[in-house]
């Protein structure tokens, strides 16, 4: 909460500093000039007394020689008619002892006697000043010799007088001072203010009753009538603009009646046009699932046409093997039934039996790992559950359960993967993605076995997990960079290549882990490609 402000006006805002600056002053100089008008009518005492002391000095000469108590105290009755000396004291020095005793004194009336001062002759050589006295002694000195000494004891009732009349003078003089400065302050500030007022009652009356033809009177003070010119020109602007803002005003609703019309008309048109998208945007649906259901009847096609061609190649070879087997067992049984077979002729069956039966065996071997590899591009992947995946351990298992593959071209694994990263996801799928894109690296990237690597990197990204596999290999022709995911897409056409390998780890990285795939087409020193895998905050 906000502290709020004192209020308060010029009027007492100018009286009250002029009356404190005056105020202010007056009392410094009073009372500089009364610190030094005192300071110089107590040293006037001191002087005078010790005139008085240096008198009475000279004069007790004589009586202090010749032992004459009664005319020194005949002189010193003289000093009734000096009201500033309260108490004298005269000591002469003794002849046996040669200290100072006592030898005639004098006591103003209605004064007090004051005890010897025999034992501060050496401190009252200089005057000493108290409250209500001033003590000082002299010697008393006969040709050069110390006969003894006065002291002298004089009051300050003068000066306490002095002060006090010239206090109430003071007092009155700044009595005087101040109405003299509180009337003309008045007078300036009622010179000032006045105008002021004027003003801000016209202020008033524009802010109240938006009169802005108002104009501010002129002033004989020239800052209030700068301040009252500059009002004037901001009430003249005002109310110019106020007149253009009405006029604006006018013109602003004639143009809203025709802007409105303007807008029916174009929303009429908008509708009519809203329409026509719409129907445009139905066909256009309809044109969309229509190319849908081509390209998937063409999909389905070339899934079909490259099963039948993948599928028909070893079972033909398996057919003929199988009829040639036959007519070389329907000879064999002809001569057998004749009694013409010989040894040579059955031996040769034999071993052509054996040959027929290996081409069999392996071309229906052949076909069962395509339906294997149809079958594994068909089943879902979403039955397996997510679990903690080690994704180091997971690497290393990888690695050394394709031991045997991997000796045939001898590569050197290097795995980059910090120690402890997990994640929520399947390991089946992952480990099969990883086992092909090895046997890949094997079957397509490696001509013999010298300096072959494989490198897979591991490293959280933009909250994803990113894993980077790449090899040193020949690399992907750019012929079928842009189709290296579609099906039956291989460059081992009839040397154990069924293009199905890449397209099988596109399913699962897409569909059974979530994630993207990706080849990075500009790198040159073989096969790199980027898997991108969800985190969904189970990094660990």
């Amino acid at each position: 909460m906000s502290k709020q402000l004192t209020k308060t006006s010029i009027r007492k805002v100018l009286i009250s500093a002029v009356m404190l600056v005056t105020a202010l002053c007056l009392s410094l100089s009073i009372s500089i000039s009364t610190y030094l008008d005192v300071k110089e009518q107590k040293q006037l005492i001191i002087n005078k007394i010790e005139m008085i002391a240096d008198i009475v000095a000279f004069n007790s000469q004589i009586t202090i020689l010749f032992d004459d108590r009664k005319t020194e105290d005949a002189r010193l009755k003289s000093f009734q008619q000096v009201d500033i000396i309260k108490n004298i004291h005269i000591y002469a020095m003794d002849d046996v002892t040669n200290s100072p005793v006592f030898f005639t004194s004098y006591n103003a009336s209605r004064t007090p006697p004051v005890p010897l001062k025999v034992n501060q002759i050496e401190e009252l050589k200089t005057p000493k000043v108290s409250e209500d006295y001033i003590e000082l002694i002299k010697p008393v000195i006969y040709e050069g010799n110390i006969e003894g000494y006065v002291y002298v004891r004089g009051g300050l009732e003068r000066l306490s007088n002095y002060i006090n009349k010239k206090i109430l003078v003071d007092i009155a003089l700044t009595l005087f001072v101040l109405v003299l400065v509180l009337l003309v302050s008045r007078g300036i500030q009622k010179r000032i203010a006045t105008p002021i007022e004027e003003l801000s009652s016209l202020l008033q009356d524009v802010s109240k009753n938006h009169n802005y033809s108002a104009r501010a009177p002129g002033s004989n003070i020239s800052e209030l009538n700068v301040l009252a010119n500059n009002l004037n020109i901001m009430l003249a602007r005002t109310e110019n603009q106020l007149e253009r803002h009405k006029a604006d005003k006018q013109e602003i609703k004639q143009l809203n009646q025709s802007l409105e019309e303007k807008v029916n008309q174009r929303t009429i048109a908008l509708r009519e046009a809203n329409q026509e998208l719409l129907n445009a945007l139905e066909r256009m649906h309809q044109y969309q699932n229509q190319i849908i259901e081509n390209e998937k009847m063409a999909s389905l096609g070339q899934m079909v046409a490259g099963v039948a061609h993948e599928v028909n190649t070893p079972i033909g070879l398996g057919i003929t093997g199988s009829t040639l087997l036959r007519d070389k067992l329907s000879d064999i049984r002809e001569a057998f039934q004749t009694k013409s077979l010989t040894s040579k002729q059955l031996e040769r069956f034999v071993n052509d039996g054996i040959e027929n039966l290996d081409l069999i065996y392996r071309n229906l071997n052949r076909a069962a790992e395509l339906v294997s590899s149809f079958k594994r591009l068909a089943v879902s992947q979403d039955l397996e559950v997510n679990s903690r995946i080690d994704l180091s351990n997971l690497l290393t298992e990888v690695v050394a359960s394709m031991r045997a593959e991997l000796s045939t071209k001898q590569p050197e694994v290097t795995i980059d993967c910090d120690s402890g990263l997990a994640i929520e996801s399947k390991a089946g799928p992952l480990q099969q993605v990883l086992e092909q894109l090895v046997s890949n690296s094997l079957l397509h990237g490696f001509k013999d076995q010298q300096n072959n690597s494989i490198s897979i990197t591991v490293k959280p990204s933009m909250g994803q997990l990113a894993i980077e596999y790449a090899d040193n290999g020949m690399g992907v022709p750019k012929a079928i960079k842009k189709r290296i995911f579609d099906p039956f897409v291989t460059t081992r056409r009839g040397e154990g290549g069924s293009g199905l390998g890449m397209h099988l780890v596109y399913n699962l990285v897409t569909q059974a882990l979530g994630g993207s795939i990706t080849l990075d087409e500009e790198f040159s020193q073989g096969a790199k490609f980027i898997i991108t895998l969800p985190l969904s905050g189970n990094l660990k």
